[in-house]
């Protein structure tokens, strides 16, 4: 591959990311601040960037991206990993502010960031595009629980959290007297809706995606055990914080099961408008049929302890790749391809 001139200037990428460390030292806690990135990521991040051949330039969280784009700053492209600290639509945040200067981004936009973030209303168009997802109920406040029909067990968690929070043991209902106390503790607790749903017995996966529309493609399956130590049937807040001594990951080798599972995530995400690469959990019934739980459009992206690179890593593709995949599909669609330069060796110059 012939490498542009390197005397143009090189692509110029924002980082905008909320690190964890500075929400702590502001008095939040280590669970409202769960989704939230460590330094080291945001090192690895930039290092692979620039190793790239982008000029990074760290911008941070909303607010600090806010007064950079008041004070006139703009990037080619901001690379877009804020997951927000308030209001039900707070993924969508960055996106909007972007979206309001007219500077482009990686990943999903505002209304996907936005929508994805509710599973209720997530599920809702899944299964408009006829993707299979177990029936659900949205549970806004115990009186609601008066319409829930569906047979037990049933599955119950926050209707706008990730990395776990708010899943436990007692997620997995099995009585409407327990029904009604986790909804109670979680409406009291996040203030938030419940999101209800059948509960499937069989194996869970998470299923890595890079590209948009009709590039998007499955990185790879990765299969979800828990150990006899962890907390069993659901992969809680404690699984996943704990993952390195509760949970064994394995790729899921080529066959039928997988080709189906990466059909309808693939289904999923193009009817969801997701972009350039994330990740969607499906878990199997007690027939062995895949259902789509959920979609997370903005994956955590550490090298080492974040489920896409994990992925990633073990279907051959490295770091470097990976994230040279996610930043061609961004660059391509933002038809700024004729701007970028590459100065990665041969080695990491073909597509993940």
């Amino acid at each position: 591959m012939k490498f542009m001139d390197k005397k143009r200037a090189r692509l110029s990428v924002g980082l905008t990311y909320d690190l964890r460390d500075d929400y702590l030292a502001a008095g939040y806690s280590e669970l409202e601040t769960a989704e939230f990135d460590r330094t080291d990521t945001i090192d690895a991040l930039e290092h692979t960037l620039c190793k790239l051949g982008y000029a990074v330039d760290r911008i941070g969280h909303v607010k600090q991206l806010a007064a950079r784009l008041v004070a006139g700053d703009r990037w080619d492209l901001v690379f877009n990993i804020c997951e927000g600290m308030h209001g039900i639509g707070r993924e969508a945040q960055v996106p909007a502010l972007l979206d309001a200067y007219q500077v482009p981004y990686v990943f999903s936009d505002t209304l996907t960031c936005a929508l994805t973030l509710h599973k209720g209303m997530t599920k809702d168009v899944v299964r408009a595009a006829g993707v299979d997802t177990p029936d659900y109920a949205v549970i806004r406040d115990l009186a609601d629980l008066k319409y829930i029909t569906m047979p037990l067990p049933l599955f119950a968690k926050p209707i706008a959290e990730g990395t776990g929070k708010g899943i436990d043991p007692q997620s997995k209902i099995t009585s409407m007297g327990q029904l009604r106390r986790v909804c109670a503790r979680l409406l009291r607790e996040y203030r938030q809706p419940v999101l209800v749903e059948r509960f499937l017995p069989g194996r869970e996966f998470t299923v890595g995606v890079l590209g948009t529309g009709t590039k998007a493609r499955a990185l790879a399956t990765m299969e979800i055990n828990l150990l006899e130590q962890a907390d069993s049937d659901v992969y809680s807040y404690r699984n996943k914080e704990e993952c390195e001594e509760l949970v064994r990951y394995s790729l899921l080798p080529a066959g039928a099961l997988r080709s189906e599972i990466e059909s309808l995530v693939v289904d999923a995400w193009r009817a969801l408008g997701c972009r350039d690469a994330g990740r969607m959990d499906v878990r199997l019934d007690e027939n062995g049929k895949p259902g789509f739980i959920e979609v997370n459009p903005l994956a955590g992206i550490h090298p080492e302890h974040s489920d896409l690179p994990i992925m990633a890593t073990m279907s051959g593709v490295t770091y470097t790749q990976l994230v040279k995949a996610i930043m061609d599909s961004a660059v391509k669609r933002c038809g700024l391809a004729d701007k970028r330069i590459d100065l990665a060796g041969k080695s990491e110059n073909k597509a993940a």
